[in-house]
């Protein structure tokens, strides 16, 4: 069940597929113009989040990565994972979508960690998922946050961990070692809460590095997201991905391609044996540069 249907963390499926830039119109990623096609409606994105689910599959990847505010990418997912028994999938509440499908709106998503959020969410997730939802990650949890300790919110999630679903968090920002080490303290019953961390770790900012190894190390589920920077590192796809292979503490990381071309250059990690130096960016100057990237 969950996801022990992953097996083996190795190979292919150490690497997943997230749908962040292909679940709707806009996002942040560099080079949009060129990956995604001009006709970026429902249908036409649905079609392409379906080639790159088929493509990971056969390619041996079996973790898919989606949120509530990815647009509709929890509605494409489930309209293909029925297939797949054997794909674990996450998702992740506390941001809404609010853009309208459309690319120039002026807000795409709102935060909110409230316990009405979590339930709403968990609701519109389940109708379209069911029994398929196996990790749910509390979206983008900085050290402020305050779902970090909220005990009514903890015992809400206690309660879906209860039913067979890995409760876990995302963090965001310069912070996100405070956050990781926060929620490793957070226990409902005597028990550790969060089994699941996602974070950013790349080449510019390794900063939570240490943290993710100590949440490794108390057993949780490590996924990697925005191995590339959001396409500052695309030039070297296979190099970044593997530098978070190359992570003892990584169970899986993220693949964001928007074409089928680029998964299967992302795939390449897989032999990259020799990873050039990169000089890292202070975190707070990283995620000020990735504050300023536009939706397109």
């Amino acid at each position: 069940m969950g996801l022990a249907r992953l097996g083996p963390h190795a190979g292919p499926r150490r690497i997943g597929l997230g749908l962040a830039a292909v679940g709707r119109p806009g996002y942040i990623n560099l080079g949009r113009d060129r990956d995604l096609p001009a006709d970026r409606s429902i249908a036409a994105l649905r079609r392409r989040s379906h080639e790159l689910l088929d493509a990971a599959y056969a390619a041996g990847m079996r973790y898919v990565d989606v949120a509530r505010s990815y647009g509709l990418a929890e509605e494409f997912v489930a309209g293909w994972v029925a297939g797949h028994p054997d794909v674990v999938v996450g998702s992740k509440w506390g941001y809404t979508y609010t853009a309208a499908w459309r690319v120039d709106a002026p807000v795409h998503e709102a935060k909110d960690h409230s316990v009405a959020t979590f339930e709403r969410q968990l609701a519109e997730t389940r109708a379209l998922l069911g029994g398929r939802l196996d990790v749910y990650h509390i979206h983008s949890v900085t050290p402020d946050s305050p779902a970090l300790a909220d005990a009514e919110l903890h015992r809400r999630l206690a309660g879906l961990a209860a039913t067979g679903v890995t409760v876990g968090l995302s963090v965001s920002g310069p912070r996100q070692a405070d956050a990781i080490r926060a929620a490793l303290r957070v226990e409902v019953g005597g028990e550790p809460l969060f089994r699941s961390v996602q974070a950013t770790w790349n080449r510019l900012e390794p900063s939570a590095g240490p943290a993710l190894a100590e949440a490794h190390a108390a057993g949780c589920f490590v996924i990697v997201k925005e191995a590339m920077a959001n396409g500052r590192l695309a030039d070297h796809d296979a190099e970044a991905i593997a530098a978070v292979l190359h992570q003892p503490w990584a169970t899986v990381v993220l693949s964001g391609a928007a074409t089928t071309a680029q998964l299967a250059s992302n795939l390449r990690a897989l032999s990259v044996t020799q990873i050039p130096g990169v000089t890292p960016e202070p975190p707070e100057d990283y995620w000020r540069t990735r504050s300023t990237l536009a939706w397109s």
